[in-house]
């Protein structure tokens, strides 16, 4: 039998209407503010395809360029049923749970050590998870009991990242790549995998990759297990660890 293909859900942006199709679309030109650059404006969107495009707002960004915000009809349209993006998906656990199945199935503290790695210096996202204080009231994982956490910091090598998490004998190991510029989070993240498979270790440790421009398919093309990306909390990443380590929780990679 051939396999039953999802109902098409064909979705157009929506504006002032449901379908309506109506987007706005943002833009530095090199003009100064001016009824000519108004219309050099609506002229760019309409070659987006853009129709009856109007220039809502024409700002002076520097001298002699302008901010532009387009507001217009679009044609295009997405069918959302044929979109399969691999994702992870975990149960989420309260803390009282992930601290019961730490206690109960693995009998020991699960060992975390995170960083930003290469030239990074932005701690934000690491901090988020693994620091006490967490975000947004959701608490990191050097709050729970049964984790012991090592916050490396930032601009740490991936040969001392490696070693530090070795000699700690981690269960994971998560990086946070904020910097992107000519893609070199994924070269510095694929550096470290090859790293440690090198070193011959590579089925002892979980890695995780977070950050802005990171998702769960990247991540793993890049050899890790598992992607988070932004607004990622550290219950999320508790909830993953626990069923790596602890099973128990239902977790499925699309």
């Amino acid at each position: 039998m051939k396999p039953t293909q999802p109902p098409s859900k064909i979705l157009r942006a929506y504006g002032d209407r449901h379908g309506d199709g109506m987007v706005q679309l943002s833009f530095v030109l090199e003009l100064p503010p001016s009824p000519r650059a108004r219309e050099a404006a609506k002229r760019f969107a309409e070659a987006h395809g853009l129709r009856e495009p109007l220039v809502a707002a024409m700002e002076e960004c520097a001298e002699g360029y302008s901010f532009f915000v387009v507001y217009g009809h679009s044609e295009h349209s997405v069918d959302a049923a044929t979109i399969d993006v691999p994702e992870v998906r975990v149960e989420p656990l309260g803390r009282e749970e992930i601290e019961h199945r730490i206690k109960a199935r693995l009998g020991r503290k699960l060992v975390v050590v995170g960083a930003c790695t290469g030239s990074d210096a932005h701690t934000v996202g690491i901090d988020a998870i693994l620091n006490y204080k967490g975000i947004a009231g959701d608490k990191g994982l050097e709050s729970y009991k049964g984790f012991d956490a090592h916050n490396l910091g930032a601009q740490v090598q991936n040969a001392e990242l490696a070693e530090r998490a070795r000699a700690l004998r981690a269960d994971a190991i998560l990086v946070s790549q904020i910097i992107t510029q000519r893609n070199c989070h994924k070269e510095n993240a694929r550096a470290l995998v090859e790293l440690i498979e090198s070193q011959g270790w590579r089925g002892e440790v979980i890695l995780l990759l977070g950050g802005p421009r990171i998702d769960h398919e990247l991540a793993l093309e890049l050899g890790f297990d598992a992607g988070f990306g932004p607004g990622t909390k550290p219950a999320e990443v508790a909830s993953y660890l626990i069923d790596r380590l602890a099973p128990g929780a239902v977790v499925k990679h699309a």
